[in-house]
């Protein structure tokens, strides 16, 4: 196993910021807004979130690309969409903070609604695409074997991204639970 720099470990070991019941109502509030607005969006596209989403995922294609593999460069949008968020999360976690930690975890599977728009329309190609050009998961899919099931594909994304964000509004409220009873 490989050994975690001292001050790593340091930051593990440090306890978790208390998360109050008012942070709590509000960071629940704002969760709450977010999955009636992804649930009642046209296709699950939340305009502000989504838009900030798709320029992460267009960068993501020249940054993979650099490391001159084709299929990464196809799938370095989608990379990219995931890792901002995660990296976010990483920092919040390594700050052992509760707040920021399952925020960006919201992010992060919210993602995953948006990747799953994308992926179930691998065959239709009704969906604009930035600049025109080819469809990402369509080349993918098609190179993969799998462009026949890019729906189903998507229906397993799309209930990750669901269970992923409910687990992080969990996770939340069992911060608020351990900082009472600390």
């Amino acid at each position: 196993m490989i050994p975690l720099p001292e001050s790593l470990r340091e930051a593990l070991d440090e306890p978790w910021h208390p998360v109050g019941t008012a942070g709590l109502v509000a960071t629940s509030l704002g969760f709450g807004v977010l999955f009636l607005a992804a649930l009642a969006a046209e296709q699950e596209w939340v305009p502000l979130l989504d838009g900030v989403n798709l320029l992460f995922h267009e960068a993501g294609h020249p940054l993979f690309g650099l490391l001159g593999w084709e299929t990464l460069t196809i799938l370095g949008g989608t990379l990219m969409q995931l890792l901002v968020p995660l990296l976010v999360a990483g920092s919040f976690w390594l700050r052992r903070d509760a707040y920021g930690t399952a925020v960006a975890g919201v992010w992060g599977f919210e993602n995953l609604l948006n990747i799953a728009r994308y992926v179930a329309d691998a065959r239709a190609q009704v969906l604009p695409l930035v600049g025109g050009g080819e469809h990402d998961w369509t080349s993918l899919l098609s190179r993969w074997g799998c462009l026949a099931q890019d729906t189903g594909i998507a229906r397993v994304i799309r209930g990750f991204g669901w269970l992923g964000m409910a687990v992080c509004w969990v996770w939340l409220v069992w911060r608020w639970h351990a900082s009472r009873q600390e």
